[in-house]
């Protein structure tokens, strides 16, 4: 157990804030299992996450301390919910949702200036995750601005680490769901059909859903999609303005968007990590792991490894799409996926076909974001309608 406790690095460092896929890319190479105080094991390489994923039997999900439907359940409970869960992200509920989804797109980028300056993350970014979840979720639009407060006093309360700020943003949040029920009962049959509403009449073996099993589904929708839908446009807007060969053969060719969202995704992570604990003692990447020990998967580290990816950094649309674990791999596979791609592409197209040019802004740098988020905190551009 003394190797446990070996201090291999310290992510919360300032020289690996700084530039943390940098000093990822650094420590994959180092020292690819990696244990520290504050994410207890890593996991950088990919094949490692790739093992993780894999086995569920020995690596579980059940890493949260508090209820998570299903993300962290493992088999036969996670079965029985992604079971439930997944028509509501099939063929038909995606092909229901497409015509509001476009246009909430189109909406958001109508309102960017006809030519000037746009901070990407707040007036791209947070406004169609914010408008685009509410819609999907069936919540009326006077929740965007108090969710916007929500999210950013969370985000405060998570680089700060304060854990008591961070239960009491949980209950907060939990309340928003709670009314959100509340009014559907309220309404009986008048109520309407949408996701949430169909949510509360599920049965899981036989029975119906518990509040608590509602809530936590309804919160581990809304609150991922509103942190890494915002965190995507923000990179994909920024990639694009530096990479204008790039910016220009997706204009020309639209069919490119799905692959080039992807890749691009893949380099540069919107989700930074995910949790495992470990069920018996077993080896990977070299270090000896007891039953009970945590793991830190880190996309943000795994989806640029140099053994499957090559050169990290270059983009490429032929690259296979299973190599890429944007949206994780195995049984706990996101089941958002086809939501959030539909969500990302339609935003895009939106954005490439409102506009002329998106371009960088001299001297204007855009500011990372620190872990746990990926992405950036503000990607200041020059958009040209």
């Amino acid at each position: 157990m003394s190797d446990t406790h070996q201090q291999d690095w310290d992510p919360r460092a300032e020289e690996v804030l700084d530039d943390q896929i940098a000093a990822y890319d650094e420590m994959r190479g180092r020292c690819p299992v990696a244990f520290s105080d504050y994410l207890q094991w890593s996991l950088l390489r990919h094949a490692d996450v790739r093992r993780v994923l894999e086995d569920h039997v020995t690596f579980s999900n059940a890493a949260s301390r508090h209820l998570s439907v299903p993300n962290a359940m493992d088999p036969p409970e996670h079965t029985r919910f992604r079971r439930l869960i997944e028509p509501y992200f099939g063929p038909a509920a995606m092909a229901e949702f497409a015509p509001r989804c476009r246009a909430i797109a189109g909406a958001v980028v109508d309102r960017l200036p006809a030519d000037g300056e746009v901070e990407a993350m707040a007036e791209m970014g947070q406004d169609f995750a914010l408008e685009i979840q509410c819609a999907f979720m069936g919540w009326p639009a006077t929740l965007h601005e108090p969710l916007r407060a929500w999210v950013k006093r969370q985000q405060a309360a998570t680089l700060a680490q304060d854990r008591e700020a961070l239960g009491e943003l949980a209950l907060e949040f939990d309340g928003v769901i709670h009314e959100q029920l509340a009014s559907r009962r309220a309404a009986g049959d008048a109520a309407p059909d949408d996701v949430t509403t169909r949510i509360m009449n599920e049965t899981v073996e036989g029975r119906a859903l518990a509040d608590e099993e509602i809530v936590s589904i309804l919160r581990n929708w809304t609150v991922g999609e509103l942190g890494t839908i915002s965190a995507s446009i923000g990179i994909l807007a920024r990639y694009l303005a530096a990479n204008p060969e790039l910016q220009g053969r997706l204009r020309a060719d639209r069919r490119l968007l799905p692959a080039a969202i992807d890749e691009i995704l893949r380099l540069d992570a919107p989700l930074m990590s995910n949790r495992r604990v470990v069920t018996r003692p077993v080896e990977i990447g070299g270090r000896r792991l007891a039953a009970g020990e945590r793991l830190t998967l880190l996309w943000g580290s795994a989806n640029r490894d140099e053994a499957v990816f090559g050169d990290p950094d270059e983009v490429r649309l032929d690259r296979d799409p299973k190599d890429n674990l944007l949206y994780g791999a195995g049984i706990h596979v996101c089941p958002g996926a086809p939501l959030a791609r539909m969500e990302l592409h339609d935003f895009m197209d939106a954005l490439l076909d409102a506009s002329v040019d998106i371009a960088l802004l001299p001297g204007r740098p855009a500011v990372r974001a620190l872990y746990p988020a990926g992405g950036y905190s503000a990607v200041p551009l020059h958009v040209r309608r």
